[in-house]
């Protein structure tokens, strides 16, 4: 028998007073796609980056292809045929998708580059694993799923046969993540070895030739995809059972309680200007913005909330125009906000639990007396919200820079669902927690919905769009490109549409375009 490329066996990695990894295995034959999955925390992503020579390790034992490895560096990990892809692409914007992909390893002819070499060898991955890209455009010139398939090649012209890819499809439309898997088929039926580090549980199960489960730095074994279900794996990642998928309820809408009017913004970039958007929320519904990030989400979101400028247009919060309020007005108009960051713009993470719980009535009775702060009546208000949205560790004094990422998040939720306002922005709710609190957030999006509150949610994740959204509208390059019922919305028609796919194909399948 062939040893193994990879071998990780009980692997130890301190970080100061955290044990991030106690008991790690993990282990990678030739020719296979293994998938590395576990919550936040879990130890998956350091266990890859040991492999890859950006972590020492402190204890176990590292074998590459039967030899012992004391020490890895990144330097070694390249010269042992080991690549990474990590989930932020790093591709120099204004140079050519050939000058990325050779940068650092160009060919010469003298004291020249040897374009033409370079564009034959390119091409042999290009042609072999059946990956489409234009070598003459500039970075910012093609899509995300091309910028992902220069990731690669990058890698392979460097010479890796083991590719490690960290939350690979996070940007991809599912068209998009289709064609990727495909490459990853060919790649592994080529010799190629493939990690698929994800957290999305359903193309774990479609691409995996075997699956590690780790929990909480520690390893919970290794199973084939015909073994397990996502049901099973979320349980074994978890310690429990994890729903996910939320029973929508027949939807009983009242008002219209915002209303978008013909709406102009100025964008970070080009594609995310908004252009002309018309679009309502009603009591009692969740509409769900599915795009690609970048597409003018991120502005659309912070046009409503007084972040950004309106140029043009009217936005109005139960039939009054808050257009070009500032946050604090918008606020007290009815509007609460779970912004995209939280580290940016929903938490002071210097501050306790309970200073972050009552941020939004630090000034109000019974928080405040006068000028001065009553702890007593802040603490219990923080004791009820820490134990009704399950925030871990309980003590109301932590402070929120201690806590996880999902953990710090429900902090946001709690905070803004209490205010009980007539709308809820929820952008991005559940980006970068663990699937517990995914399950969580989920949940209470669902109850604040069924007490009449209208919600705009927008979401990187179609999943979570599609499971909670009673209509879908697709953002592409700042416009609305169709809106569907959450009967009519699925991976399809709304992938086709985050793509910008013509208005003819979308009344075909299903879309509203009387709205976008």
């Amino acid at each position: 028998m062939e040893p193994y490329i990879i071998e990780m066996v009980d692997i130890k990695k301190n970080f100061e007073f955290v044990k991030a990894i106690q008991d790690g295995q993990f282990n990678l034959k030739a020719g296979e796609i293994h998938s590395l999955i576990g919550e936040n925390g879990a130890g998956k992503s350091t266990m890859m980056k040991i492999i890859y020579g950006m972590y020492p390790h402190d204890g176990g034992v590292i074998k590459l292809r039967g030899k012992l490895f004391e020490k890895i560096t990144p330097k070694l990990a390249i010269m042992e045929g080991i690549g990474m892809v990590h989930q932020e692409f790093m591709l120099v914007d204004e140079l050519t998708v050939l000058e990325n992909i050779i940068l650092g390893f160009e060919p010469k002819k003298g004291v020249t580059i040897d374009f033409n070499k370079a564009r034959e060898e390119i091409q042999h991955y290009i042609d072999n694993y059946k990956m489409d890209i234009q070598l003459n455009k500039k970075i910012n010139q093609i899509s995300v799923g091309e910028a992902q398939r220069v990731e690669i090649i990058k890698t392979l012209y460097r010479g890796a046969e083991v590719l490690i890819l960290d939350e690979p499809t996070a940007v991809l439309t599912p068209q998009e993540t289709t064609k990727f898997f495909e490459i990853l088929k060919n790649l592994r039926d080529g010799g190629k070895s493939i990690v698929f580090i994800s957290h999305k549980l359903n193309e774990v199960m479609d691409i995996s030739d075997r699956i590690t489960v780790m929990r909480q730095g520690k390893y919970e074994g290794t199973i084939t995809p015909e073994e397990t279900s996502p049901e099973d794996l979320a349980r074994r990642m978890v310690g429990r059972d994890v729903f996910l998928r939320i029973e929508k309820e027949e939807v009983k809408t009242g008002k219209t309680i915002l209303e978008i009017k013909n709406l102009w913004t100025s964008g970070d970039k080009e594609i995310s200007k908004i252009k002309g958007i018309d679009l309502h929320v009603k009591e009692g519904e969740i509409l769900g913005i599915a795009g690609i990030d970048g597409n003018g989400q991120s502005e659309f979101i912070e046009a409503i909330a007084g972040l950004r400028k309106v140029e043009k247009g009217q936005i109005l919060l139960d039939g009054k125009d808050i257009t070009n309020f500032s946050p604090l007005k918008a606020r007290k108009a009815g509007l609460t906000h779970i912004p995209e960051d939280r580290n940016l713009r929903g938490l002071n993470r210097s501050m306790s639990i309970m200073d972050n719980m009552i941020a939004l009535k630090v000034d109000e009775k019974p928080f405040a007396k006068g000028i001065a702060q009553d702890k007593k009546e802040i603490r219990s208000f923080s004791e009820k919200l820490i134990e009704r949205y399950d925030v871990r560790p309980s003590a109301p004094e932590n402070i929120t820079q201690a806590l996880s990422g999902g953990n710090a998040q429900k902090i946001v939720v709690a905070r803004e669902v209490e205010e009980e306002g007539k709308l809820l922005i929820a952008a991005q709710p559940t980006r970068g927690v663990d699937i517990g609190a995914i399950e969580s957030i989920r949940r209470i999006l669902n109850e604040v919905k069924s007490r009449g509150t209208g919600i705009l949610l927008v979401s990187a994740d179609l999943e979570e769009v599609l499971s909670l959204s009673d209509r879908v509208a697709v953002m592409y390059e700042g416009e609305i490109m169709a809106v569907f019922s959450s009967k009519e919305a699925n991976r399809d028609n709304v992938g086709l549409a985050m793509m910008g796919g013509t208005k003819e194909s979308l009344e075909k399948m299903g879309g509203d375009l009387n709205e976008a």
